[in-house]
C-alpha cells in the first residue's frame, strides 16, 4: 500500500502562484509514474500534469501547458506542481496520484492505483 499525502493548497488571487507537495514513504517511489490531477464541484476528475519514473519526462493538460512545472525528487520519496499565473478556472481540489499499471495512461485516473486525499486550491478573482 502506497500512502500519499499532498500540502501546499491555499487561497491565491487571479495571476498569483501556488506550489503543492506530495510525499510518500513507499521505498519503491522510483517505480511509480507520479500525476497530478484535479477536480472541481460537479466536475469529472481531469488530468493535469505527470512526470515519468526518472524525472526526465513530464507531460501536461494543455490547459496549464506553460504555466504549471511538475518535478520529482526520488531521493526524498516526493513530487511538486508549481502553479503559476493562477486563474479562477484553476480552483479545484487537486490530488496527487502513484501509478505503475500502464505508464501509456499517464492522462487518465485509470493508469493509476494509488491516490492522495486532495488538497484545495482556491483562486479568487
Amino acid at each position: 500500500q502506497v500512502q500519499l499525502v499532498e500540502s501546499g493548497g491555499g487561497l491565491v488571487q487571479t495571476g498569483g502562484s501556488l506550489q503543492l507537495s506530495c510525499t510518500t514513504s513507499t521505498r519503491a517511489f522510483n517505480l511509480y509514474l507520479m500525476g497530478w490531477f484535479r477536480q472541481a464541484p460537479g466536475q469529472e476528475r481531469e488530468f493535469v500534469a505527470t512526470v515519468t519514473r526518472s524525472g526526465r519526462s513530464a507531460y501536461y493538460a494543455d490547459s496549464v501547458k506553460g504555466r504549471f512545472t511538475v518535478s520529482r525528487d526520488n531521493d526524498k520519496n516526493s513530487v511538486s506542481l508549481q502553479l503559476s499565473d493562477l486563474k479562477p478556472e484553476d480552483t479545484a481540489v487537486y490530488y496527487c496520484a502513484a501509478g505503475d499499471i500502464n505508464y501509456s495512461d499517464y492522462d487518465s485516473p485509470r493508469g493509476y492505483n494509488y491516490w492522495g486525499h486532495g488538497t484545495q486550491v482556491t483562486v479568487s478573482t
